[in-house]
């Protein structure tokens, strides 16, 4: 029953914004390492989203690596979003369940992690830089309540009214 399920969910996206990041001198360094965390919690190496122009206020240059983003369908997908209903959201502090808000008009679900250590293949210990994350699920309906009745039956949690 839950294979039928998965078939209306069409991918999960998780971003992860460096921009701050990129300013350091010892960057270069830390960018495999943010690569390989990113690689870890989803299972799959992310691409590398660059700055498009130069901005001069925020001291950014054409070319520099601004984020890290991951595109998951299929058994990923599946394996991805098991693992945060049973895995992560339990583990994350003082969790009472996803904002009704948090869901848009096409049905598209965004919610985000200040830290990423919630994630069981990461090591608090072993982490050197700490980076939050975005991770949006897209359903194939283009329906908010068609995809909130959606997200239910999948057990993500939301908040009590």
């Amino acid at each position: 029953m839950k294979s039928e399920l998965y078939k209306n969910l069409e991918k999960i996206v998780v971003n992860v914004g460096v921009g701050r990041l990129s300013g350091q001198p010892n960057f270069d360094k830390v960018l495999p390492e943010l690569i390989q965390a990113v690689g870890l919690i989803t299972g799959q190496k992310p691409a590398t989203a660059t700055a498009k122009k130069s901005i001069a206020g925020f001291k950014l240059r054409m070319g520099t690596v601004v984020g890290l983003k991951v595109t998951l369908r299929g058994h990923r997908m599946r394996d991805f979003l098991e693992k945060l209903v049973h895995v992560v959201f339990p583990r994350v502090k003082d969790f009472r369940g996803i904002d009704w808000k948090s869901v848009d008009g096409a049905g598209n679900l965004s919610t985000g992690f200040k830290e990423y250590v919630v994630f069981p293949e990461v090591l608090a210990d072993v982490a050197k830089v700490n980076f939050s994350l975005e991770i949006t699920l897209v359903p194939r309906l283009k329906n908010r309540e068609k995809a909130v009745e959606l997200y239910k039956s999948l057990g993500i949690p939301f908040k009590k009214i």
